[in-house]
């Protein structure tokens, strides 16, 4: 095992595959339907939650991990390494960074924690937590695993589309995008986040000049390390993508991802997002 230990929470929407390989410890967010209550991604599969939400009348919620949970996992890796770096999603939507950070005080045995707030989600937030593994594995300490995760996060984007806000303004976390609502018949709305928070980029008359605007968000970029194209339902559009991509960025790893129970609670089913780490030309 790394010196460095690397743990992140469910809303990075990491291919398990990916976790695994890099040894990258995932902390889930809670799902509820009415009274029954769920680990992301655990005890409700993406494929359940979906076919769930399609058909209960009773709308989702979600909230942070319980402190216990970031603790025992912090106590597990400590059996094994003295540093762990946590790397969460952005705090301006969760307070999952919070309780991050308070479960340090949980723990049982002794051992350095330090938590980063990401500022993103989905796999933009899952390209800083592989940049950090990967440094780890590679013998990074963990000062110079901080400094990995800080130099990523200016260099990762994402955008999704939509067909509908309607589920982001149910769960409050609409934010500057809320400048959309009202203006959206037969609108593809396209967002994304800064600093945090989300943001409203396009309006498109077309589901498929929303996803060309993911396209060209990738297809703006230059030294292109990794993207990653994400779905909720509409796998095949998500592939049909990613072939584009392969096309445009034949050296390049793509990933595709499903958006977890937590993003798709406030997503909805039409999710399709393009995260992409390099370096953008407009900055």
């Amino acid at each position: 095992m790394p010196k460095v230990a690397i743990v992140t929470d469910s809303i990075a929407d990491l291919p398990p595959s990916v976790a695994e390989e890099l040894g990258i410890t995932v902390v889930p967010l809670i799902v509820r339907f009415g009274t029954d209550v769920y680990r992301d991604g655990l005890d409700l599969s993406p494929e359940q939650f979906y076919e769930k939400l399609k058909k209960s009348r009773v709308l989702p919620g979600t909230s942070a991990p319980p402190p216990a949970t970031f603790a025992n996992a912090y106590d597990g890796l400590a059996q094994k390494t003295d540093e762990i770096v946590v790397i969460t999603l952005t705090s301006k939507l969760s307070a999952t960074y919070q309780v991050a950070l308070q479960s340090i005080g949980l723990m049982k045995k002794q051992c350095r924690v330090e938590v980063v707030d990401s500022e993103w989600a989905i796999m933009a937030q899952g390209f800083v937590v592989i940049a950090a593994a990967k440094a780890a594995q590679a013998g990074a300490s963990l000062d110079q695993v901080l400094d990995t995760v800080h130099h990523t996060v200016h260099r990762v984007d994402l955008r999704g589309a939509f067909d509908t806000l309607e589920y982001l303004e149910r769960g409050g976390r609409i934010g500057k995008a809320q400048a959309f609502l009202g203006s959206l018949l037969k609108v593809n709305p396209v967002i994304g986040m800064k600093d945090g928070e989300v943001l409203p980029y396009a309006k498109e008359r077309s589901r498929a000049k929303a996803i060309d605007h993911l396209y060209d968000l990738a297809a703006s970029f230059g030294d292109v390390g990794g993207l990653a194209v994400e779905y909720a339902t509409d796998f095949d559009k998500a592939n049909s993508l990613i072939q584009r991509f392969r096309s445009k960025f034949p050296q390049v790893p793509i990933y595709i991802s499903r958006a977890s129970p937590v993003i798709g609670t406030h997503t909805g089913p039409s999710l399709i997002a393009v995260s992409v780490i390099g370096n953008s030309q407009g900055r």
